[in-house]
């Protein structure tokens, strides 16, 4: 392991403060780059992404995707945690804190729209960062591209019914600029370039006779460094966007971290008792739980802002849910690491 992934939490955190001194000190610059972004999709970011997760799709073995049909418990897990279990849950902890232990310290309207954020959050499953945690627990590339793209699939036709059910709001609008663009920026695009360069380094490996795993090895590893720079430039644009709500809303920000970190580390152990128990092995098991713990949020901002507006509680909570979301799951990255030798490695 080298060093930016040995102290890659340390770096996080650097990035952490970078980005908020930056944006406090710089916000105009910051707000040009903000406005840089097509169906509520910010371009900048989004090259960064392409950037960490290029990498991993080159390592996606077309050859064995055929092979996934054996091993469904992986794949079934990963739908019914996202779609029977999660939004609902999310839902739950949210009104308990929104409605109860909060609900003297906010307004009823704000308290509502804070729900409705954090629950647009617990319907739209993550579409893009899921492959660069998938990639630091060393999981099963190809699997984890069949459970990203399942769950895309059932995102076309589940999303607007379950947010409609949860929000009760009967016209809701599913973007499909945004949720079409993330998937062929993250998902599509990145796969054909990762296709097309494995098939170059394999044909140039056996040309020279060198054996095409080392060689797709090497690619990883000169790679892995830019992928990791691409991960602490994303955090310090994420935050330097929102400095500002950062250190003149605290208590707000607080208040809406609350119910989602419950949440997600909530569904996390949800998730990983339930891989231990079925006997899923590490490298379907840990992509399945950190799927099941991450969030699209560019759909559910993109959402609440059009239901909401730009400027209500219920976008500053998918906004909340953006900024939690990196330094949670490194810690989750960080358990599931160090509880590998938990299940099988087959």
């Amino acid at each position: 392991m080298g060093v930016f992934e040995r102290f890659l939490s340390v770096w996080v955190a650097l990035a952490i403060i970078a980005g908020t001194l930056l944006g406090n000190v710089f916000p105009a610059i910051f707000e040009v780059l903000s406005g840089i972004e097509f169906a509520q999709v910010n371009l900048i970011i989004a090259v960064l992404i392409w950037l960490m997760i290029y990498p991993v799709m080159v390592q996606v073995n077309f050859e064995s995707i055929t092979q996934i049909a054996k091993e469904p418990k992986g794949l079934i897990l990963t739908v019914a945690i996202n779609w029977l279990i999660k939004p609902f849950t999310m839902a739950f902890v949210g009104w308990l804190f929104f409605k109860g232990v909060f609900a003297d310290f906010i307004q009823p309207e704000t308290a509502n729209e804070y729900l409705a954020g954090v629950i647009l959050l617990g319907v739209a499953p993550c579409t893009a960062m899921v492959f660069i945690w998938s990639q630091l627990t060393k999981g099963d590339a190809s699997y984890t591209l069949v459970q990203v793209s399942v769950n895309d699939v059932i995102m076309i036709f589940a999303f607007a019914p379950i947010a409609a059910l949860l929000l009760g709001i009967t016209d809701i609008i599913v973007p499909w600029q945004t949720l079409l663009l993330s998937v062929g920026l993250y998902v599509v695009a990145p796969l054909i370039a990762g296709l097309l360069t494995r098939q170059r380094l394999k044909s140039k490996a056996t040309s020279r006779q060198h054996n095409v795993d080392s060689a797709l090895q090497a690619f990883d590893a000169r790679m892995k460094p830019w992928s990791i720079v691409g991960l602490l430039l994303t955090v310090v644009l994420l935050f330097g966007f929102q400095a500002e709500v950062l250190l003149t809303r605290p208590l707000d920000i607080a208040m809406i971290a609350t119910p989602l970190l419950i949440q997600t580390y909530g569904i996390f152990a949800i998730t990983f008792i339930i891989a231990l128990l079925i006997k899923l092995p590490y490298r379907i098991a840990a992509p399945a739980c950190l799927i099941g713990t991450s969030n699209f949020f560019e759909l559910a901002v993109a959402v609440a802002i059009s239901l909401f507006g730009l400027q209500s509680g219920a976008a500053l909570a998918t906004v909340v849910g953006v900024l939690v979301e990196v330094p949670v799951m490194l810690s989750l990255v960080w358990f599931a690491n160090r509880t590998r030798h938990w299940f099988s490695q087959n």
